[in-house]
């Protein structure tokens, strides 16, 4: 078998500039990151001075909230690892002396003070960050399949920062905007913004995923525009319902949002999902779940999920019209209090429209993917048996391929990948 030679020019320059891409895209990541974090100070500050204690009150239990459970599943996430980790150097370890033990213990008590003080999501962006630049200082690519692992972490991690903190940020932003009738062309563009910041962190998650996916190399960027479109228009039609009613009935809200998380939490532990590796996270990630389902369908288990797609999405309908239904009719009952530029019919119409109109995308989106799984099992181009009977469980991750060129990669995102594919 011919190999490569090591000093072709090309090669090289084609490494250089794949690891300049790469830790360039860790510091604009952790740069986002901290402008979030700055930005989130800043509104307090505002709702603050003016003295809108209790909506400020509302944003500062929405991020504390959002940190605790994400710093929450980062730390299980770690100890899991660590946990399988620690058991694999005390087999390797001939003598039968945990030689390490001491320094685990200060790791881990470490590790522990960082995410109590609501900083290990900076950690992981930290990790990432220093294996690509030991990389890129090294001038090869030997912890690839390391930072992959981490970053598709993050990657769900994000996803629920997204509907544990944007989602309901923005649904507060639109209700103050509404009470206070500041509905002009800046408000309306940085709720838009927010709206597409929410989708683009839901299609980075699914772009995560096609590297799992069988027919990954027919998921091109068309595909991730089409997923990007859908769940803007579902999640933004979906915001706006939920805005307009808390602008209406403010007292109600919050029961609304706790029954609906209920049904839906006892839907997750019906569908009985295997995400975590104990039953009490399981508990803890199906109550993530049914949050996450208060704004969009995330599918957590394989096999009949086109039924479960179409009993939520036909109970979110029914849930959309029910609560622009009472906005509309506290409009007209209380008109002078009220006074909105356009007809209260015609915001409803708008809104289920949008909501119609994703699920038409939605369905545009599975209908191409699967004809590409198709147009794959016609040609043979892949074998599932043998992908599957490849992998071999490591702890928190799997490694594919032959011992002596193993590639390990992420098992939490190849469940999730293979619960949206299946």
């Amino acid at each position: 078998m011919e190999q490569v030679a090591v000093d072709d020019p090309s090669l090289k320059d084609r490494g250089c500039k794949s690891r300049c891409m790469s830790t360039l895209s860790d510091l604009i990541d952790l740069g986002l990151v901290l402008l979030d974090v700055v930005l989130d100070v800043y509104t307090v500050v505002s709702l603050y001075q003016e003295e809108a204690y209790v909506f400020m009150g509302l944003l500062v239990f929405i991020l504390l909230g959002s940190s605790l459970l994400v710093n929450s599943f980062s730390l299980l996430w770690y100890l899991d690892g660590r946990r399988e980790s620690k058991t694999e150097s005390l087999v390797k370890n001939l003598d039968g002396r945990d030689t390490r033990k001491e320094n685990h213990l200060k790791n881990l008590c470490s590790l522990k003070i960082l995410h109590v003080f609501q900083l290990g999501v900076f950690l992981r962006y930290a990790s990432v960050l220093r294996i690509s630049i030991c990389g890129f200082c090294c001038e090869k690519l030997y912890t690839t399949d390391e930072v992959r692992s981490l970053k598709n972490d993050l990657c769900i991690l994000r996803l629920i920062e997204t509907f544990s903190e944007s989602a309901p940020q923005l649904v507060l932003m639109l209700t103050i905007f509404i009470m206070r009738e500041d509905l002009g062309p800046i408000t309306i563009l940085k709720a838009l913004l927010s709206a597409l910041a929410i989708s683009a962190s839901v299609t980075t998650y699914h772009r995560s995923m096609c590297s799992f996916a069988p027919d990954k190399a027919k998921q091109g960027w068309g595909f991730s525009v089409l997923y990007f479109l859908w769940n803007l228009l579902l999640i933004g039609s979906r915001v706006m319902a939920v805005a307009l009613f808390a602008s209406a009935f403010p007292r109600y809200i919050a029961a609304h949002f706790l029954c609906s998380w209920m049904v839906l939490f006892f839907f997750a532990w019906r569908c009985k999902t295997k995400f975590m590796n104990s039953d009490g996270k399981e508990w803890f990630d199906q109550a993530t779940v049914g949050l996450i389902w208060y704004f969009n369908w995330f599918n957590m288990v394989p096999g009949k999920s086109r039924w479960r797609s179409i009993v939520y999405h036909t109970w979110m309908v029914l849930d959309i019209g029910i609560l622009c239904g009472f906005w509309v009719w506290q409009i007209k009952k209380s008109s002078p209090y009220f006074d909105i530029p356009l007809d209260p019919y015609f915001v409803l119409g708008v809104i289920m429209s949008l909501y119609f109109a994703g699920l038409g995308l939605k369905v545009i989106f599975m209908y191409c993917h699967q004809q590409t799984k198709t147009d794959e099992r016609l040609e043979g181009t892949t074998n599932e048996n043998e992908v599957n009977s490849a992998f071999r469980c490591v702890g928190h991750e799997e490694s594919f391929g032959p011992p002596e060129q193993v590639i390990r990669v992420n098992k939490r995102m190849k469940i999730l990948a293979d619960n949206f594919y299946s």
